[in-house]
């Protein structure tokens, strides 16, 4: 479960991450506000990928933020943390640009390290009963009825295998340019 439970996150902060560097880059961002931003999608979509399971099983939308910011925060937190140090540690990681197969190799190394360092938080959390315990008691719902049908079902495999075309997909079209 530790494993699901750092991947699912690992794939929220990916997403918020890379989209939070894409906007700030277009929008001409310095460093610093764009690492503002990008964690704070990473944070947005880390909670997201969360919350839909538990939404889908029924449970309204502030006990599911509550569980979900018990849950995740730590988690998400951690990732964060070793994300964006790999990042600046990594020598022209942070200013390379989309379209630099550095930005595009630093990213996967900086997630690698990330995931590393949040999957043993995940497991003392779970073993105290916390984090991803606190929803995984809801993943034995009944089949979602009504508007909750189509609330979509992501399997964390699927997540992570999207995650990796896109960085692999990332890149190639960097090394293309």
């Amino acid at each position: 479960m530790a494993l699901a439970a750092t991947l699912h996150c690992l794939t929220g902060c990916a997403i918020g991450e890379i989209a939070g560097l894409m906007i700030g880059t277009a929008l001409g961002l310095g460093t610093g506000w764009t690492i503002v931003l990008a964690v704070a999608l990473a944070f947005l979509f880390g909670y997201t990928l969360s919350t839909l399971p538990l939404l889908r099983a029924g449970v309204g939308v502030g006990a599911a933020l509550g569980v979900v910011l018990a849950a995740d925060t730590l988690s998400i937190a951690t990732m964060e943390v070793v994300d964006n140090v790999v990042m600046a540690l990594i020598p022209g990681a942070m200013d390379a640009g989309l379209v630099n197969p550095v930005f595009w190799v630093g990213m996967a190394i900086a997630l690698t390290a990330a995931f590393a360092a949040a999957y043993p938080v995940n497991v003392v959390l779970l073993r105290r009963g916390r984090g991803h315990a606190l929803t995984h008691r809801y993943s034995e719902a009944s089949a979602p009825t009504g508007a909750r049908r189509f609330i979509p079902a992501l399997a964390t495999s699927t997540l992570v295998a999207a995650l990796g075309a896109f960085l692999l997909g990332g890149l190639v079209v960097s090394l293309a340019v």
